[in-house]
């Protein structure tokens, strides 16, 4: 296996110091629009097995000629979801397996936008799912955390825990603190407005998908790992859009833990309208609202050594086990910030998305996961990923509700 990650991010080089412990590759390129910080990411690990390269993540063109230069095979996509399309074509023109951690954009309902959706999430890459599997290429889509091992956790339920699912509901939620800042995200601003303000998704069997008020119905959730209660609120998210597709459920939602201080800093950019994508012009230049407020607010990977507490992804399902009787559990993995600065250096936000799709890549090394077509986790057995999770050292849990 040959792998070229695109991005030297937080995520990215999260990733490499994992894959750096691993033993299923034989190269890993790793590319970043900056040359200089994929060259960093790469010296911080002395393996002779990595190298970094220059490349524009927005050119397909550009991803394809650097796969074919250096005999890619599976390109792992670790930048933010604008980048999703080029990558994922220039992975599928060069002839290589595709991985990503967030699907193509949505667009919502240009006259219901609370009521019916748009254009989803990962449209764009379902629509062209044939043209993959004739090519007997694999694009495993939404491969992190969430959506990722949530996914895997709905596969497990369905298959080892449930006759029955009513509703599957993901729940995640923190208690990390940032010293020093008044308001520093723990993971891309960029993605976390997309996801926060667009109108999230929910999934009902025999009405199919449509969509409702950011940040509605919001719950308390007592989340384990020493967190504790947490207020949740729905959320745009790809499991929704994923999840129904290879498992059968009467319900899907995705609900975060956001805060109220985040709600309403969330609130005010999109008054401002400092959330927009779309270039305005400042004096002689031409600049993105929402790039500005990335670019003020600081790196979530330089924010590790500032950070206390920990963050739970999870899969709440309910429904009737294999017995027949009512069930309601939460398969879930916590991860301690002090853990994963103590072992890798990175902060728990970016850690525990990177873990994921290296497990999946080793996975799909050693054939324990195959498949051609655009697939979501789903699609495959969970136990060989949840059993590798034990082996990296993080292990998943489950509570009873």
């Amino acid at each position: 296996m040959r792998v070229l990650m695109v991005g030297a991010g937080g995520v990215g080089g999260a990733a490499t110091g994992i894959a750096a412990g691993r033993e299923f590759y034989e190269r890993f390129l790793v590319a970043d629009y900056d040359l200089d910080r994929a060259a960093k990411v790469v010296a911080k690990l002395g393996d002779p097995r990595f190298a970094a390269a220059q490349v524009d993540a927005s050119s397909a063109d550009a991803v394809a000629a650097l796969c074919r230069e250096h005999g890619i095979t599976h390109v792992l996509n670790a930048v933010d979801p604008r980048f999703v399309m080029p990558i994922f074509h220039g992975a599928f023109a060069a002839g290589a397996d595709y991985l990503d951690m967030a699907m193509s954009l949505s667009h919502p309902d240009p006259d219901h936008p609370y009521e019916k959706t748009g254009v989803k999430l990962g449209d764009e890459q379902f629509a062209v799912a044939g043209a993959w599997q004739a090519a007997g290429r694999l694009a495993l889509v939404g491969m992190g955390v969430e959506p990722g091992l949530s996914d895997v956790f709905a596969r497990y339920a369905a298959d080892h825990l449930f006759s029955r699912i009513d509703e599957i509901g993901i729940r995640d939620g923190g208690n990390l603190v940032v010293d020093g800042y008044d308001f520093a995200p723990s993971f891309s601003i960029w993605t976390t407005i997309e996801e926060c303000l667009n109108p999230p998704v929910i999934f009902e069997r025999g009405r199919g998908w449509y969509t409702c008020e950011p940040f509605a119905e919001p719950e308390v959730f007592d989340f384990p790992g020493g967190i504790g209660p947490v207020e949740c609120v729905h959320v745009e998210h790809e499991e929704v859009l994923l999840i129904p597709r290879w498992v059968d459920a009467g319900k899907v939602t995705f609900k975060y833990g956001l805060g109220a201080e985040f709600i309403d800093v969330l609130k005010t950019l999109r008054k401002l309208g400092l959330d927009r994508t779309t270039p305005v012009r400042v004096g002689g230049a031409s600049v993105s609202p929402r790039d500005v407020v990335a670019a003020v607010l600081p790196d979530p990977a330089t924010l590790g050594h500032r950070m206390t507490g920990a963050t739970c992804a999870g899969t709440l399902v309910t429904g009737l086990d294999k017995a027949g009787e009512p069930a309601r559990v939460y398969l879930y993995h916590v991860v301690d910030n002090e853990w994963s600065m103590r072992e890798y250096g990175s902060q728990a936000v970016v850690w525990q998305t990177a873990v994921n799709p290296v497990i999946a890549l080793e996975l799909l090394a050693g054939g324990a996961w195959a498949g051609a077509g655009v697939l979501g986790p789903e699609a495959f057995d969970a136990v060989p990923f949840l059993d590798k999770l034990v082996e990296y050292g993080s292990p998943w849990q489950s509570r009873e509700q």
